[in-house]
């Protein structure tokens, strides 16, 4: 398991590195292509998507990633498949059908504009694919194909940014970047099922499902973790609605492009939360407690060790990098982004953490601890928006996002599993500090923005890996362990 769960690690964060560099590369181009206005238009009506696939995806990715992972003898994989396959295609069908008919009633032109008629009729569509899109991909992770899942993720992100720059550029905007969507999507959900029916035979997954098959477990699953995941995409969404609606277009253009930013710093925690909810699965349904325990605590630790370099960098380099990024006309996302780094810390360190319980299958406890964290997310921002806009936007979100880890540290003990049993809060503590000191007066030193950005990072990151060293939080044997496990083995020296 340690290897697999290493291998699986590494197929995982070396395409999340691939696909971030695209990010990186593409994020500026799209947000100057499109202005502050339609660049805060197209977040909204990804926020829109994402909250509604709640109600289409939820109730069955994750399903599909968990169940289609556990080992109950021959033909589980196929009913499993098969089960997930027929729920997916009615819920996506309902779906779209809600886009359409909320176009066609003038509900969408009525509230928000003539010029939306057309982006929702796109939204229909997104909806349609987007659900096998992530089918697929998630019953790949299920069967530890993640070789094969993965670079098809980056291969979305590519298209979707290709497709959509290249329509932009042709003048139809916002339209252009959600047809881009739509062609990724159609790319993955074709290529990722033809991979599927590799390993499930296409007549298993049409047969009918066995009458000893457990629908009513996975229904429960499913259920539960629809609201668990509604609660959760709120954090996500919630803030950009809510300022778009209440201070306008500009204001959620700055704030979303401060808001991607600060979402790099959960590089790791994404991966690991992708990876623990089928792998630490198959440990649950084992009973291997000390080992779960020892993961848990382990995998806190780094990412929190992880996280931390990456907040303070930013933290040091968001006055210089935000308006030479995004271009002059976006500095105001500069200070936004720095209410945001707090919170954004905290939810990187809580999402393993979920990933850990959701894997057991006991959803209520997280549901209570993520539905504590989302009342106080949508209850602050309500308040702050209206009196300080952007800024109270970023502040309420921050508080929300690290309430996450409060919440999810004290459920994980009802669960079963001590992810702070192993923390070290002493050296973490003195690891950041001796980072703060070496970035912040270097980054101050220096008067070239270009200059600053390319020697404060590595500066950074390697006093941040030295003092972890030094003082217990990164271990030498876990380095060795990981350098070991790579593909391809570094030279040992003679």
């Amino acid at each position: 398991m340690k290897r697999s769960l290493l291998e699986g690690f590494l197929s995982i964060f070396g395409a999340r590195m691939v696909r971030t560099v695209v990010a990186i590369v593409s994020l500026p181009l799209i947000v100057r292509a499109l202005g502050p206005g339609s660049y805060g238009d197209y977040t909204f009506l990804i926020s829109t998507f994402s909250l509604s696939m709640i109600f289409v995806s939820a109730g069955v990715t994750e399903g599909a990633q968990k169940f289609a992972a556990e080992n109950r003898g021959d033909g589980w994989e196929g009913a499993v498949v098969g089960y997930y396959v027929r729920i997916a295609a009615v819920l996506a069908l309902a779906g779209a059908t809600a886009f359409v008919l909320a176009t066609r009633t003038g509900v969408v032109e009525r509230f928000l504009g003539s010029e939306f008629t057309l982006y929702f009729y796109l939204l229909a569509g997104f909806v349609l694919l987007g659900q096998f899109r992530t089918l697929a991909r998630r019953l790949l992770m299920a069967f530890g194909m993640e070789r094969y899942s993965e670079p098809l993720h980056v291969g979305k992100k590519l298209l979707w940014a290709g497709v959509g720059l290249a329509l932009v550029w042709q003048g139809y905007g916002v339209a252009g970047m959600l047809a881009g969507n739509l062609v990724a999507s159609a790319f993955v959900a074709v290529v990722g099922f033809a991979l599927v029916f590799r390993r499930v035979s296409l007549r298993s997954v049409l047969e009918p499902i066995p009458d000893d098959f457990p629908r009513s477990k996975l229904r429960s699953f499913n259920a539960l973790n629809i609201v668990l995941v509604l609660l959760t995409m709120s954090l996500y969404h919630v803030d950009i609605i809510m300022l778009r609606t209440l201070v306008g277009n500009d204001a959620t253009g700055y704030y979303k492009a401060a808001l991607a930013i600060a979402e790099y710093v959960w590089l790791v925690p994404v991966v690991l939360e992708s990876l623990l909810l089928h792998s630490t699965s198959e440990l649950w349904s084992d009973g291997a407690r000390e080992r779960i325990d020892d993961l848990a605590a382990r995998i806190t630790r780094y990412t929190v060790a992880l996280t931390l370099v990456l907040v303070v960098g930013i933290a040091a380099l968001a006055g210089r990098f935000v308006p030479l990024y995004y271009g002059s006309a976006f500095t105001p996302a500069a200070s936004a982004l720095l209410w945001l780094l707090p919170g954004t810390l905290g939810f990187a360190a809580a999402r393993p953490i979920m990933a850990i319980g959701r894997a057991k299958g006991n959803l209520k406890p997280l549901i209570l601890a993520t539905g504590a964290a989302a009342t106080i997310n949508v209850v602050l921002n309500a308040v702050l928006i209206t009196r300080f806009g952007m800024l109270g936007a970023a502040a309420a979100t921050s508080v929300g996002y690290g309430s996450m880890l409060v919440f999810h540290g004290v459920t994980a003990r009802r669960i079963g599993f001590a992810p702070f049993g192993d923390f070290r809060p002493v050296g973490l503590a003195v690891t950041t500090a001796a980072t703060a000191a070496a970035v912040f007066p270097l980054s101050s030193a220096l008067s070239s923005d270009i200059v600053a950005l390319v020697l404060v990072p590595p500066v950074g990151l390697l006093v941040h890996v030295a003092a972890a060293l030094a003082t217990g939080v990164l271990e030498v044997g876990d380095v060795r362990t990981a350098v070991d496990s790579l593909p391809v083995p570094l030279p040992t020296g003679s």
